[in-house]
């Protein structure tokens, strides 16, 4: 009998709870993929078809319907043709996402040399690609440029970027603390939107994004500002010092290890991440 009492409790109350929570833990993730990867308008196309679906089959429009049902599968080839760039993300992101996992095991850095780097590039008006890796791999952008693997300092970053050297053009790829390599080719930005103010590096950045999970910073060469790029967005014109709490947070650095690193670089002391 409490066997039966038992059963009966998980089968009418445990398990539909616990059905019930998992939906929802799914739908919510789900949502926050295709919010992430600016997908909406592919669900909004999706929608108003089977809108239309459901308005002639409600209605009884025979020849609308026989249209739709005909049409329907060449309708979804040509919808995945359309949408590719924004299917191809959707399913990098879902590839990337540790679901179960609340803190991220993206690569920590000491992000020291970088800023200073960037700080003095900017002030002298020097271009330059630094791609902090996280969890995708960058191996094929590797290979487009000349492998260096060093350890991370300000004064390579500076050399690499200093006018009219032969890695100056590219980007530059960081990885657990190590410059991979440099004079890496970035793809270019898909956006339609994009200001038209931003030069490649800003497109190359952007477009890095777009396609992976890596955090790119960027220097104009016109203007010294400083932009960073994530997650298929730019922010741009940033401080040194927003760049390094957007760093912080995005790497999810913790306090401790930011002043442990803090004087690991030619002693800037204000900006330690």
């Amino acid at each position: 009998m409490d066997w039966l009492l038992k059963n009966w409790f998980f089968l009418e109350i445990i398990r539909p709870t616990v059905d019930i929570i998992l939906l929802s833990f799914i739908i919510y993730k789900v949502y926050e993929i295709l919010v992430e990867t600016k997908a909406i308008q592919l669900i909004k196309g999706a929608l108003l078809l089977i809108l239309i679906y459901a308005v002639s089959f409600s209605f009884k429009l025979k020849t609308l319907t026989w249209i739709l049902q005909f049409a329907g599968p060449y309708i979804i080839v040509f919808l995945a043709i359309i949408f590719q760039p924004e299917l191809r993300k959707i399913f990098t992101k879902i590839g990337q996402d540790r679901w179960f996992k609340f803190r991220s095991g993206a690569h920590q850095y000491h992000f020291e040399s970088v800023l200073n780097s960037v700080e003095i590039l900017s002030s002298r008006k020097c271009g330059c690609l630094i791609v902090l890796s996280r969890n995708i791999g960058l191996k094929n952008i590797i290979e487009t440029g000349t492998k260096i693997d060093s350890e991370l300092s300000s004064s390579l970053i500076l050399t690499i970027f200093t006018q009219d050297t032969p890695l100056h053009d590219g980007a530059i790829i960081i990885s657990e603390s190590r410059i991979v390599a440099a004079g890496c080719f970035l793809p270019l930005s898909e956006q339609t939107d994009v200001r038209r103010s931003f030069g490649t590096r800003h497109r190359a950045a952007l477009g890095l994004t777009e396609e992976t999970d890596a955090v790119v910073i960027v220097v104009s060469e016109e203007t010294g500002s400083i932009s960073l790029a994530y997650d298929a967005n730019l922010l741009y014109d940033l401080s040194i010092q927003e760049v390094a709490k957007r760093l912080k947070t995005l790497f999810e650095y913790s306090e401790e290890e930011s002043e442990n690193s803090g004087d690991s670089d030619n002693g800037r002391q204000e900006i330690g991440i």
